[in-house]
């Protein structure tokens, strides 16, 4: 005599139709995602042209620059009103964890990043990219009438596709949606599985065509892997939190100064392309994504003076804020990086004993890590550029998880003291 067995579960994730139907629609979301990569970055990049061999030093610019720039806020107002985009649109971070994307707004938010990009503004590529590759995943989703659990794995399939180019790398985009994204339960399997397909179908194409573009783009100086580096990274780790959180607050500041205007948004775009003009008159290597001009900041890290670092620091953060807070459209991670590996040439120039590689990797990571809640990626990502060896990540981490800690704790804290409770 047998024992009555229960109810039997529900069957393995990948022995259903819908699981393989996913992979099927990740597919065509990389495919989707490498072409929107290759046009995009492609439009911006002769765009952008008339940003040519800039001094880096202070007043390194040219005056007709702030005509530029004014310009482009003015294209963006106007393409804003035409695509009735609202004042303040969602930003990537919180499209990433509501993991949707409405498709509706999708064409005039590209329009206005692209714009943003060729103007100079402190912004980066990847909330237009995902905006694509997300409001694809969604649109589908609609389309063939999926679950409302399937919708959230097709939008995450549909970042992973836009960005796997991007990166250059199918490694850190998953880490990194996973970080932000979080799904759970048995979703965890598809939303993995889906976005490692889309990431490198669209790798392997874009790969074909344009070949790496991002990884490996910063040479440091290599160094000697020494134990009391992982000490070290505690305290970069803790002055990559304050950074982070001055970054916060210019950013905020920003967007309530620019809020409080009763201006037209046409006028407050033109007046905020004009501002950061302004600071890339001032400070060249302050304008646009910040990658080819954080490989300037290395490059020529023994001629730049630490009151110029700062000062780039500053006006680096004030464009961006400024950029935000106007109407341009973009994303933070590559402006972060920027920062990041600024605050670390500073942290060498300020003590000499720190080699420069692990000042550079260790701030360059923890910045963007602690900002957008995803440290592990940016670990990868740091390593993956710098090309350091394994056992100088290790510092890299640590650093990382301190400004992520830190950062967190300070949030928890505020959380604590405005709902009248005491920390506990």
């Amino acid at each position: 005599m047998t024992a009555a067995s229960g109810p039997a579960g529900p069957p393995p994730i990948t022995r259903t139709s819908g699981f393989w139907t996913l992979v099927g629609y990740s597919v065509a979301l990389g495919v989707l995602g490498a072409a929107a990569g290759l046009v995009f970055m492609g439009v911006i990049g002769v765009g952008d042209n008339w940003y040519v061999d800039p001094n880096p030093g202070w007043f390194g610019g040219q005056w007709w620059w702030i005509a530029v720039t004014g310009g482009a806020g003015v294209l963006v107002g106007l393409l804003r009103r035409l695509a009735h985009l609202p004042d303040q649109t969602s930003g990537l971070i919180a499209d990433l964890q509501d993991e949707h994307v409405d498709p509706g707004p999708v064409p005039g938010l590209v329009a206005v990043s692209a714009v943003s990009l060729i103007g100079g503004a402190s912004l980066g590529p990847e909330k237009a990219l995902g905006s694509i590759g997300g409001g694809a995943g969604t649109w589908i989703s609609r389309r063939r009438g999926l679950t409302t659990r399937d919708s959230k794995t097709a939008t995450l399939a549909g970042f992973a596709g836009a960005y796997g180019g991007l990166f250059t790398s199918t490694v850190i985009v998953v880490m990194m949606i996973m970080e932000i994204a979080r799904p759970s339960g048995r979703r965890f399997t598809t939303a993995l599985v889906g976005t490692i397909v889309a990431s490198s179908v669209s790798f392997g194409l874009y790969f074909v065509i344009a070949g790496a573009v991002f990884l490996d783009a910063y040479q440091v100086p290599q160094y000697q892997y020494q134990d009391w580096q992982l000490l070290a990274a505690v305290p970069l780790g803790l002055f990559a939190a304050a950074v982070t959180a001055v970054l916060g607050l210019v950013v905020r500041l920003s967007t309530v100064l620019f809020g409080r205007l009763r201006l037209p948004g046409i006028v407050k775009a033109t007046l905020g392309g004009a501002i950061f003009g302004l600071i890339g008159v001032t400070l060249p290597l302050t304008m646009f994504t910040g990658s080819t001009q954080l490989g300037t900041v290395l490059t020529d890290a023994g001629t730049l003076g630490g009151g110029l670092l700062v000062a780039m620091l500053i006006g680096k953060m004030l464009a961006f804020g400024v950029s935000q807070a106007s109407g341009f459209v973009g994303g933070p991670i590559f402006p972060a990086l920027f920062i990041g590996g600024t605050a670390g040439v500073l942290v060498h120039q300020m003590i000499p004993g720190l080699p420069l590689g692990l000042t550079f990797t260790c701030l360059l990571a923890a910045v963007p890590g602690s900002m957008i809640t995803a440290p592990f990626s940016m670990v990868l990502l740091a390593a993956f550029m710098t090309q350091v060896g394994a056992l100088q990540t290790a510092p890299i981490l640590i650093a990382v998880i301190t400004a992520f800690l830190a950062m967190e704790g300070v949030t928890y804290l505020i959380a604590q003291r405005q709902h009248g409770r005491p920390p506990g």
